[in-house]
């Protein structure tokens, strides 16, 4: 059985760290919503942020010892920030990886996209849209 395999990469609110080890994903997200009231500009404003966690959940399978796993946000533009990078052990089998990742994304209209990489292979993309209304 060749590895290591991708289990999940998601977005959620918040993840919760339980006693035996299990991890709780609450409010899995793929889409944020920036709302303006009042004289809000017609387009969102640059420079805010918004926090968001991924968690990315690998399987090692035949896979042994340290490799580098990376996340690279695409902005809507197609412009790629720098890359996150994180150093994991595969211990073989049905040992997994969790890795946890909190990260501020620029709150630009449209649709962001999350590379998720082990050392040169692209294992998937994440997508996050961030949508943008004024409220009247």
């Amino acid at each position: 059985m060749p590895g290591p395999y991708l289990q999940a990469a998601v977005f959620a609110e918040r993840v919760l760290h339980e006693r035996d080890g299990v991890l709780s994903l609450v409010r899995i997200v793929d889409r944020l919503g920036v709302q303006a009231t009042g004289d809000a500009p017609e387009e969102l404003p640059e420079g805010a942020s918004a926090k968001v966690t991924l968690v990315v959940m690998l399987k090692s399978g035949d896979a042994r010892g340290r490799h580098r796993l990376t996340i690279r946000p695409e902005l809507p533009s197609g412009l790629r920030s720098e890359p996150r990078g994180f150093d994991v052990l595969f211990e073989g089998e049905d040992r997994g990886v969790n890795v946890i990742v909190d990260l501020d994304v620029a709150l630009m209209e449209g649709l962001h996209w999350f590379i998720v990489t082990l050392g040169d292979v692209e294992l998937t993309r994440v997508p996050l849209r961030i949508a943008y209304q004024r409220l009247t």
